[in-house]
């Protein structure tokens, strides 16, 4: 029943973020499906631990284990610890648990979309992207240099540290940064 009810929700959060606002249609391309890896977003955070560690006590692992596509843009470990002091450890707590969902569901994007889709999307912008988060919000991805930067609405700003990680499922992209919803 939980299960079936996470799922119900994140459906909702989908249809959501498509609903009432104007957004570029999500970067994606063959080359993306084809980078697929054997193990899925959920198994496969290993270098993440911290959101990783988030992810479980959110309850999103199931989410993330199905077939259903996404990017991941998943902050490192030393993202985390640039957030306020106790920032970390009250979403991680129970009563915390609707913040840290939405921290996270802002970390993920539907479909899979490789650092060179991104790219493209940003060229075809003139040199930025708005792209729908599965948390309803948006971020913008610019670059500088050869390096993607993602922002939240706030402006906080986040890079690419390491690109492309693919998963049967999707593709993860580590940034240095924590990016906040807006709600």
């Amino acid at each position: 029943m939980t299960k079936a009810w996470m799922l119900a929700c994140v459906a909702t959060l989908v249809l959501t973020a498509c609903d009432g606002v104007q957004k570029d249609e999500a970067p994606t391309s063959e080359r993306a499906a084809e980078a697929a890896g054997d193990k899925t977003l959920a198994t496969g955070l290993g270098d993440n631990a911290k959101f990783a560690a988030a992810i479980k006590a959110a309850g999103l692992e199931g989410v993330l284990a199905g077939p259903t596509p996404y990017t991941l843009i998943a902050p490192n470990d030393a993202a985390f610890d640039t957030l306020p002091a106790g920032a970390a450890d009250a979403m991680m707590a129970p009563a915390g648990r609707k913040q840290l969902t939405a921290v996270l569901t802002n970390h993920i994007l539907p479909g899979t979309m490789l650092a060179a889709d991104i790219g493209k999307a940003i060229d075809a912008g003139g040199g930025k992207t708005q792209i729908a988060t599965l948390g309803g919000g948006t971020l913008t991805a610019t670059r500088n240099g050869d390096v993607i930067v993602f922002a939240d609405a706030a402006g906080k700003q986040a890079k690419v540290t390491r690109a492309d990680s693919a998963r049967s499922n999707g593709v993860i992209h580590t940034i240095d940064g924590v990016l906040m919803p807006t709600n």
